[in-house]
């Protein structure tokens, strides 16, 4: 399957179908008081850019984003493969993208929050072989059984 990813507007219907799988996805995994979402319209604000995976037909497969903190610190968000997509790389080439945009910004580290519970497994896989490593809370994320956390510096 060729899957292309880019800079686009999360103001289409297609991704915000994809937020609201996603969404969904992880209404069951946590309480919805520990789940951190940032709605399509927080997502098109000037600090975030949004990156959708397309196959070749055209139809959007995943997305993530870049939310730039400060200078230093950009955050990953929103990080999601549709289910039928999972295993062939496309989380892979999103999240690649990102730290390419992250690089080109000159920020020094990027963090996620995650779930930590059972079924956020493949996530932190991906984190992992992408070189992340587990940290603590950071920004103003409560320090829950909930969460879990992960950073890679970019120097």
């Amino acid at each position: 399957m060729a899957v292309t990813v880019a800079v686009e507007t999360p103001l289409q219907d297609d991704v915000r179908a994809l937020v609201a799988a996603l969404n969904a996805h992880l209404l069951p995994l946590s309480p919805e008081e520990f789940q951190f979402k940032m709605t399509v319209e927080q997502m098109a604000g000037a600090d975030t850019t949004v990156f959708v995976a397309r196959d070749e037909a055209g139809r959007a497969v995943g997305m993530g984003a870049l939310k730039v903190i400060d200078g230093e610190l950009g955050e990953v968000k929103r990080m999601y493969t549709l289910p039928e997509v999972r295993g062939r790389r496309v989380g892979v080439l999103i999240l690649d993208a990102i730290e390419a945009l992250a690089r080109d910004k000159g920020i020094k580290t990027l963090k996620l929050e995650t779930g930590d519970a059972e079924g956020f497994e493949p996530a932190w896989r991906l984190y992992q072989r992408r070189g992340f490593t587990k940290c603590g809370p950071f920004l103003d994320y409560p320090d829950s059984e909930y969460s879990a956390f992960f950073e890679k510096a970019l120097v």
